[in-house]
């Protein structure tokens, strides 16, 4: 069995077993399976979760090349690739094609979107924040398999007592990820009877929370208010607050992760952890948990400002 044969062979039993397990079986070292994932996977696979963002750019904004895409990919996406990544992509996928092609009407939400200006931001409009008032959420990137892979991680985050609602980790950043996740969050809300129809859940632009999937469950099905970031990350700060810490503390157990289901458990560990013991400087050095049970106990129930 050729080098090749045996990669290939050890990449389709990656999430069954692991890395070590399967090199193993087949006798292949590390540092050629290192190569063979660092060298030869194709651009098109290596930079698949960017197609669907860039073909929405080249929809929505026909007049621009390379230099305005990559720009817009930073800004609005917050995905920093080089400009050469950037013509390179739009060679390979003929995104020349779909800039010349009349983009469709924005969508009912897209439309209301943009007629309601600033005011889709629901949360810069309150000057004081209930218990379950508002959670954030949005997907950031986990590197595991020792930098090799990524996944994308997407928790429900509350925002008086920093409570992690749920969460959802997959392989993309798509609408089925964001609704396990709310799914996930649902659970809790049940578990600790948190009511959460009128809830505000705030997040960026992005068309997972602008597409039906996401805005059919939260707004008709569970009664729930979405608010719209202007700024995209900027407009999120204690989500981007939360992502910091917990990719800074974690970062080196998600490392040695080999598979997704490995992650996934390490990741569970690390969400217990901080909802049940971690101490939170904002929370009187309260974990989440206790800071809920307290504040429910009628001792520092005072709202929060945004």
């Amino acid at each position: 069995m050729s080098s090749t044969e045996k990669v290939n062979r050890v990449a389709s039993v990656r999430d069954e077993y692991s890395l070590t397990a399967a090199l193993a079986a087949v006798e292949l070292p590390k540092s050629t399976w290192y190569y063979h994932q660092n060298q030869k996977v194709s651009y098109a696979e290596k930079y698949a979760h960017l197609r669907p963002i860039l073909e929405e750019i080249a929809r929505e904004h026909p007049e621009y090349g390379y230099r305005r895409t990559q720009k817009e990919l930073a800004e609005s996406y917050e995905y920093h690739y080089s400009q050469e990544v950037v013509r390179r992509l739009h060679r390979l996928w003929d995104l020349r094609l779909l800039r010349s092609i009349q983009p469709p009407p924005p969508s009912p939400v897209r439309q209301v979107i943009t007629e309601a200006g600033k005011r889709v931001n629901l949360v810069a409009q309150r000057a004081e924040i209930g218990l379950f008032e508002v959670a954030y959420t949005d997907f950031t990137e986990l590197a595991f398999a020792n930098g090799t892979r990524k996944a994308y991680l997407m928790p429900l985050l509350g925002h008086q007592s920093k409570l992690v609602y749920g969460w959802a980790i997959a392989a993309r950043a798509d609408t089925r990820t964001a609704l396990r996740a709310w799914t996930s969050a649902k659970v809790t809300f049940q578990a600790l009877a948190i009511p959460y129809a009128g809830m505000i859940v705030h997040h960026d632009q992005d068309p997972v929370y602008t597409g039906y999937g996401w805005t059919n469950q939260l707004l008709v099905q569970d009664k729930v208010r979405l608010s719209y970031a202007l700024n995209g990350a900027k407009d999120n700060p204690q989500m981007e607050s939360f992502f910091s810490r917990f990719k800074a503390e974690g970062e080196s157990l998600f490392l040695t992760a080999e598979t997704l289901p490995e992650l996934r458990v390490v990741v569970s560990e690390r969400m217990a952890y901080y909802n049940l013991e971690r101490r939170h400087s904002g929370l009187d050095y309260l974990s989440p948990l206790a800071y809920l049970a307290q504040v429910r106990q009628g001792v520092g129930c005072q709202s929060t400002g945004p």
